[in-house]
């Protein structure tokens, strides 16, 4: 369904162009479109806002942005209200930094949107339109906490002895079953065929990796884990 407008202001060219209503100029942008006068009342939702959010235009023209929206920040504080902090910026004619909000789609579907802000000037300040352009950025924000989660996984280390496995060698996974054994330096050496130093160098590299100061433990660690 081709979207609607009722006072979307019209755009103009240049003198040599055909002038160019705000429809036509982004009704077939990539990103999703939401237009709203100067009641905070949106007047134009291209087909791009139908894909991302899934509300089609029919069920949202003439709405309040803010109802449609209902928009939070990443520490979940609401950015979508009468009054927001955006409008407030856009009617004292002040720039709008883009910003990242985190809503859901008509089906319940969290979903981080990153918005960017234009002003299309009308004959009065009240008869201005507000376009909001916005793009499904989820996937940027799912890496993003993964990562997080990872870092303070590392941050925490495995002192408390509650962080996940960490990654060993295939030989320091051997040296560690057989410390777990009780075998000592000269016995994991002449075990493996290897120098009492290159042991002892391999079970400093596997008591740094599980953030532990023994090889008691090491053990106690990699029983946990399931490492043995």
């Amino acid at each position: 369904m081709k979207p609607m407008r009722s006072d979307a202001p019209e755009l103009r060219g240049t003198p040599q162009e055909e002038p160019m209503d705000l429809d036509r100029l982004l009704s077939n942008t990539a990103d999703g479109v939401c237009a709203i006068n100067g009641d905070n009342r949106i007047v134009l939702w291209n087909r791009s806002a139908e894909r991302i959010l899934g509300h089609s235009a029919r069920e949202v023209l003439g709405r309040p942005c803010c109802d449609v929206f209902v928009g939070r920040d990443p520490a979940g504080n609401r950015l979508c209200y009468k009054g927001c902090h955006v409008m407030t910026l856009v009617n004292r004619g002040e720039p709008v930094q883009h910003f990242d909000m985190a809503t859901r789609t008509k089906a319940g579907k969290p979903v981080w949107l990153n918005i960017s802000i234009l002003v299309v000037p009308g004959a009065r300040r009240e008869l201005s339109t507000t376009v909001h352009l916005f793009r499904d950025v989820t996937a940027a924000h799912e890496i993003e906490t993964l990562v997080r989660e990872r870092l303070a996984q590392a941050s925490r280390g495995t002192n408390d002895g509650n962080g996940p496995p960490v990654d060993l060698s295939r030989r320091e996974i051997e040296i560690l079953r057989l410390m777990a054994g009780g075998a000592n330096t000269k016995a994991l050496a002449e075990k493996l065929h290897i120098s009492p130093a290159t042991v002892r160098n391999h079970v400093q590299h596997i008591l740094g990796k599980l953030g532990v100061h023994s090889r008691l433990e090491a053990a106690a660690y990699a029983t946990r884990h399931g490492l043995l």
